[in-house]
């Protein structure tokens, strides 16, 4: 990591997901962009992270398919953490790249918020590849990438669980595909 921030490289960790091993505060310790899992982050790498503006990348799905408690959304928001969402899909750890069932993980299982949960996944998840300047949120200047489902408010998101509801996709602010 040092040789590589000595680089100029942007830094992630894959942190703290079987047993705490201090990757938290490592990536507190070296300002690195993001952590990605967190299952057993500690309090304090936790609360390092937050004052760093490090990005907790949380994986829900591979907690529910290792049968891993889940990473505490909840108090890593409730401590100022910036946190993102994201699949992890791989045929060792996350065996589904279901956005529906991850967004329903997240809200059900980590106690976050339906609006955090969306925050996670669009401008949180872009700030997490260090790309929130060009991309995770409708603005002048930003890409066109837009997804519009099926439901009459966003409140139904969580309620579908593992259901494809995409009606239209807009990449690059051009139709792609529409149901």
């Amino acid at each position: 990591f040092l040789k590589a921030k000595e680089y100029g490289m942007k830094l992630k960790i894959h942190a703290d997901e079987i047993v705490q091993l201090g990757g938290s505060e490592l990536a507190a310790e070296l300002g690195m962009v993001s952590a990605d899992h967190l299952l057993h982050a500690s309090d304090k790498g936790i609360k390092d992270m937050a004052e760093k503006g490090v990005v907790s990348t949380l994986l829900p799905t591979t907690a529910f398919c290792l049968k891993e408690p889940f990473a505490r959304g909840r108090f890593m928001i409730d401590n100022g953490c910036a946190v993102a969402l994201a699949t992890d899909f791989n045929p060792g750890s996350g065996f589904t790249n279901s956005i529906p069932l991850m967004f329903a993980l997240a809200t059900i299982y980590m106690n976050m918020s339906i609006e955090e949960a969306i925050t996670a996944m669009t401008i949180n998840g872009a700030a997490a590849i260090d790309r929130a300047d060009s991309i995770g949120s409708i603005d002048i200047g930003k890409k066109g990438d837009i997804v519009i489902l099926e439901y009459p408010s966003y409140k139904f998101l969580p309620y579908n669980t593992g259901v494809n509801t995409v009606e239209k996709v807009i990449k690059n602010g051009a139709l792609v595909h529409k149901n």
